[in-house]
């Protein structure tokens, strides 16, 4: 059995509404679906969401990169070969791991339909029963933002996630203000998305919403500076996260031996697939970290993905696979229960791709093969 064809579609997933966080405010959500074909027939699809603020990578690079050097590259290889696969890919082109998220999870989709199996069954089988999945605040004004979380929370959600990072007054009205609106039982995380300047502004706002029972802060600091998060850490009593400042085994490696976040958010489109995203968990395991599995704001293809992961590893304690539920339009569907995800037990992601929705949403595409 090998990979004949890759088809590579660029699409832009329409929004319900600004998608607002420290860095970006997104109308739509750029994404690019990956389509392998096997010479016995089968089909799996992948996605590669890039994010040039956290990745370096953009919707255009992401593209030429997959037809270009990809793409090609994985043409005749076996898809359950996947430990070659990203030694080929990594070999070939630096960096780039939401392009190699895109073959990697199209990779698995094609390993448990040829198998039968739900991907999860792939990466440890099935530990959680299903996913709690959070309510996402995008920044606005201190008020509009505890209304919405004051309405997600009488719509079942127990957990509302806090996106901060413009300003650092504003900041922690925000906080207050989302506290004060749901009571004092609802989990409330915080991410600043790398928004603040310095470690004086961090510690600025970390000191004045301690009081407001936070579950944890993520990145409050920019990404390449490890020494400087682990500084916070140590000067807060809140747990802190990072998410931008780990994308690879390497960054983990550092993580752990600055001492530099109590809990560690894992993106497919940072690492480049499940299979990177398993070595991450094996590592925090060993450190006693808990993981999330975070996302780009993904179809339900990739969510499906990060899915798969996250209800499989005991050590996978919290997840963010609510892109879907962002969008208007979607290229299939996942099954979602209030706050509660669902994954069946269908062979490979479980994703029945519309494919004529598909079509209706591709800005350009190409299919590379041997022809």
């Amino acid at each position: 059995m090998k990979i004949i064809s890759v088809s590579v579609m660029a699409i832009q997933l329409p929004l319900r509404r600004p998608f607002i966080v420290a860095y970006e405010t997104y109308e739509t959500m750029p994404t690019i679906i990956v389509k392998l074909q096997t010479d016995t027939g089968y089909i799996g699809y992948g996605e590669a969401t890039p994010d040039q603020h956290v990745t370096g990578e953009t919707w255009e690079s992401t593209y030429a990169v997959l037809t270009k050097v990809l793409g090609p590259l994985v043409l005749d290889e076996h898809p359950f070969n996947i430990e070659r696969i990203h030694a080929r890919m990594d070999d070939a082109l630096y960096g780039c791991p939401a392009a190699k998220a895109g073959i990697d999870i199209a990779c698995y989709d094609l390993m448990g339909k040829i198998s039968g199996q739900p991907v999860y069954h792939l990466l440890g089988g099935l530990y959680h029963d299903s996913l709690t999945i959070p309510y996402v605040l995008s920044i606005k004004e201190p008020e509009a933002m505890a209304q919405e979380a004051a309405d997600a929370v009488a719509n079942g959600y127990g957990c509302i996630k806090i996106k901060v990072g413009l300003h650092r007054d504003t900041d922690i009205e925000r906080v207050h203000a989302v506290r004060k609106a749901v009571g004092k039982s609802v989990q409330i995380r915080v991410d600043a998305n790398q928004g603040w300047q310095n470690r004086t502004d961090t510690l600025y706002v970390l000191q004045r919403i301690e009081d407001c029972n936070i579950d944890w802060i993520e990145q409050p600091v920019v990404a390449d500076d490890l020494i400087a998060l682990a500084d916070v850490r140590r000067q807060t009593t809140l747990p802190i996260m990072v998410d931008e400042g780990l994308h690879d085994v390497r960054d983990m490696r550092e993580v752990i031996a600055l001492g530099a976040a109590d809990r560690i958010n894992i993106k497919l489109m940072k690492c480049g697939g499940l299979y990177p995203a398993l070595k991450l968990v094996s590592q925090a395991e060993m450190a006693r970290m808990e993981c999330q599995v975070g996302s780009m704001v993904e179809s339900s293809v990739a969510t499906a993905a990060g899915a798969h992961l996250s209800i499989a590893k005991k050590n996978i304690t919290s997840n963010e696979m609510v892109g879907p539920l962002m969008f208007t339009q979607d290229i299939g569907a996942l099954n979602y229960e209030g706050s509660r995800l669902r994954l069946s037990d269908k062979p490979g992601l479980g994703i029945e791709v519309d494919e004529r929705m598909l079509a209706e949403m591709v800005c350009i595409s190409e299919t590379v093969d041997r022809k």
